[in-house]
């Protein structure tokens, strides 16, 4: 029950600060958009294609960059930008010595994007509807998926000086989730070099559990096996750089 009302106020705290930078708002705000995007244009692109390129084959490279890959590490952004604002103007710092437990505060503070991320995969990737997927496969693949918002989150914290330094780093981590689109016009074996990408392991799931490929668990349980490694050695760094 306690743990519940520290991440009310915590929660509470951060919906007043997004709605005060529009930029965070828009980060928030635009994984929905682009689904309802996606669930009109991208057909009618497909329709206005047809006579000389048959879009249809490669949705679920769509779906995965826009509606899978990009939405986590949008949200994975904004906690990285909050905790760069926390850093600055010394919250974190007071937290430390707050009743407050410090270690609920970055529990709340890692797992947000998760659970953000995840739930935001579960409406966006149906709404859009340009894909099917069973609601188990498409569970595993978001969880998976949604760490991505925890590592950037990690990243920003960790990595950046500043805000300013932060949204450099956010644009060049842009690359990423493009990375793994890529590979989806690579042949195995050659595709595994596109492994060394975080993004690049949730994305080929997807595309199997969409296409009836195989593999599923195999890329999806080596994914999250990378993501948790990335994430120990992030929270290292955050914990030696940051709260030391």
């Amino acid at each position: 029950m306690r743990t519940l009302m520290l991440w009310g106020i915590f929660g509470q705290n951060d919906i007043r600060l997004v709605r005060r930078d529009s930029i965070l708002a828009f980060l928030v705000a635009y994984p929905l958009v682009w689904s309802l995007v996606s669930r009109w244009a991208v057909p009618a692109l497909a329709q206005w294609l047809r006579p000389t390129f048959d879009l249809q084959p490669y949705y679920p490279l769509i779906a995965s960059y826009l509606l899978v890959l990009a939405p986590p590490l949008a949200y994975g952004s904004v906690i990285g930008f909050l905790l760069l604002d926390e850093r600055d103007d010394g919250t974190m710092t007071a937290l430390r010595v707050a009743p407050v437990p410090f270690d609920g505060y970055l529990a709340y503070r890692f797992s947000i994007p998760i659970v953000l991320g995840v739930a935001i995969v579960w409406v966006a990737v149906p709404l859009a509807g340009i894909v099917s997927i069973s609601f188990p496969a498409l569970t595993a693949v978001a969880l998976v998926a949604a760490m991505e918002g925890s590592i950037m989150a990690l990243f920003l914290g960790s990595m950046a000086g500043n805000k300013v330094e932060g949204f450099a780093l956010a644009k060049a981590a842009g690359v990423v989730p493009a990375a793994a689109a890529v590979a989806y016009f690579v042949e195995m074996p050659w595709q595994w070099l596109f492994g060394i990408v975080p993004t690049y392991w949730p994305a080929k799931a997807f595309w199997i559990a969409t296409e009836g490929g195989q593999g599923f668990m195999t890329f999806l349980i080596v994914g999250l096996l990378f993501h948790l490694a990335l994430l120990w050695a992030l929270l290292r760094r955050f914990d030696r750089v940051v709260l030391a």
